[in-house]
């Protein structure tokens, strides 16, 4: 479906609410045990940014950014402002933070991933949005140079090493960066409301991530 490679205005995502849902079938039996069945492999973030709107140049961008996007029709890349690392959020990015899996001494490609827990059932969560130029690679723990070692493609989020530099078999691959989330409107229509407010506020401004 068709993306633009634009992020939606950060300061005012910055204080948008919203984040991960699952589709999980619960079924009570009489005996009063569950059984309990995931309908979706990976989870499906969602958001408001209706709670970023301070202003009515606030407003005005909004809009134009709705209209340009043709409201649903396009998607785009939003910063989740509680979820944008491959570490913690006041954590710094390392090379070391997440793994991506070992090289076999023939494999160039390698899927940028994030993965959440350790102990029970980690998930692993393919990063298809990465920030361009925030990326960091390394191999058997020592780190790679963008451009000379690797090169990485920000509209898939796949590493390609390049002739010479191609991990060896059974050296781990490690990445850290910043990342997007793809999303979309998730309506289309716009209820703006100044009635009450000073400086203008659009109550709903519901975000919804697509799967690419």
């Amino acid at each position: 479906m068709s993306f633009h490679d634009v992020r939606f205005p950060t300061a005012i995502s910055r204080n948008a609410q919203g984040g991960p849902e699952r589709r999980t079938d619960v079924v009570v039996l009489g005996s009063g045990y569950e059984e309990r069945n995931s309908r979706w492999a990976d989870s499906r973030r969602s958001y408001n940014a209706g709670y970023g709107v301070k202003s009515l140049d606030d407003l005005h961008q909004i809009i134009a950014f709705f209209e340009e996007r043709r409201g649903r029709l396009h998607a785009f890349r939003w910063r989740d402002p509680m979820d944008w690392k491959s570490c913690a959020p006041n954590g710094s990015v390392s090379a070391l933070d997440q793994g991506l899996g070992d090289g076999d001494g023939t494999k160039t490609a390698f899927q940028l991933c994030k993965t959440y827990g350790t102990a029970f059932a980690p998930w692993a969560r393919d990063i298809k949005k990465p920030v361009a130029n925030m990326v960091r690679i390394a191999v058997a723990g020592v780190e790679r140079v963008s451009g000379t070692d690797f090169a990485v493609d920000p509209s898939t989020g796949v590493v390609t090493f390049l002739a010479g530099h191609i991990p060896g078999a059974g050296q781990s691959v490690t990445a850290g960066f910043e990342f997007d989330v793809p999303v979309r409107f998730d309506t289309d229509k716009l209820e703006i409301n100044l009635s009450g407010f000073t400086s203008g506020a659009i109550p709903n401004i519901p975000i919804v991530e697509v799967r690419l």
